[in-house]
């Protein structure tokens, strides 16, 4: 058994962060677990505008490293390592490949990942010409005709910063208007080499070794079209990472938590996307995570 910790963290995105600083600022031994690098999805975020504060538009990938290295100063522990099995109890026991380490409080901050299309095509032409970040792949489009598939905030901003990299970006939506906001629904409206087709969804990609072509279907007429094109993009929403936190009261597979981020089992909070909430966004992630951290110190002193 590894040395007992006041608080263990999983996940290393803005909340699983924000809850580090917090905790580790206020001398609880803190603990916290990234699989891959921290930051979550706010690393293959472009720019972020609308973080109170930043007066000019930050790149997430040097927010996220802004708050890796806050939680460092103030002690937090790190290990990049996957979990694999919780187990609760009176102390919290966290278990990986390699070790098992134990906790007085757990705090959940393990975010969400990318939903699939799930049509004829997708799995075979995943990365040939088919990706699910912008930020990452568009430079691997430069001159070239790209669809992004949804219509959310992530679809319309990721529409937008293709469009500096594409020749055309056709957008894709499933309804009759976007429910990005309103605001990136102007500035994408305003880029020329930006086209929309509403009321369609994709039906099966085309190719041989790479992608070239996209069936859709409207959804009003019936009619089907293939579209020649280069990539795919895939912004249709969000999958909560909770395989491992079955064990808690979950709703449409987010975790049901208080105002206080306290999840169904005592000691055991959740912080930021992976937890049932309006609005997923960097500022209420940080906000989750101060929370649950201020929690779980209360819990301690219980």
């Amino acid at each position: 058994m590894e040395k007992l910790y006041d608080v263990i963290i999983i996940g290393g995105g803005p909340s699983g962060l924000s809850a580090a600083i917090y905790s580790s600022r206020a001398k609880l031994k803190t603990l916290l677990f990234e699989k891959a690098a921290c930051g979550g999805q706010i690393i293959i975020t472009d720019l972020i505008e609308n973080y109170p504060g930043f007066d000019d538009a930050i790149n997430g990938y040097d927010f996220a490293m802004k708050l890796e290295s806050q939680a460092k100063k103030f002690g937090t522990d790190f290990a990049f390592e996957e979990v694999i099995e919780i187990k609760d109890g009176k102390t919290k026991i966290v278990k990986t490949a390699a070790a098992q380490y134990e906790t007085k409080s757990l705090i959940i901050a393990a975010g969400t990942k990318v939903r699939p299309m799930g049509i004829k095509g997708e799995k075979e032409f995943m990365g040939q010409g088919i990706s699910y970040c912008a930020v990452c792949d568009a430079p691997f489009f430069k001159n070239k005709t790209v669809a992004v598939i949804g219509g959310g905030d992530s679809a319309v901003q990721e529409s937008i910063y293709l469009s500096k990299f594409a020749k055309t970006v056709i957008a894709i939506h499933r309804r009759d208007s976007f429910r990005a906001a309103k605001s990136l629904q102007d500035k994408m409206f305003s880029v020329s080499n930006i086209s929309v087709k509403y009321d369609c969804i994709p039906l099966e990609i085309k190719g041989s070794q790479k992608v070239e072509s996209l069936i859709i279907s409207n959804l009003k007429t019936k009619e089907q079209e293939e579209i020649f094109l280069d990539g795919i993009f895939v912004f249709i929403g969000l999958i909560p990472n909770t395989e491992n936190f079955n064990f808690l009261n979950l709703e449409n597979g987010y975790i049901v938590t208080d105002e206080n981020m306290q999840t169904s089992a005592q000691g055991i909070f959740a912080c930021g996307d992976i937890r049932k909430k309006q609005l997923r966004q960097v500022v209420t992630a940080a906000s989750d995570g101060a929370c649950a951290a201020v929690s779980a110190e209360r819990c301690l002193v219980n």
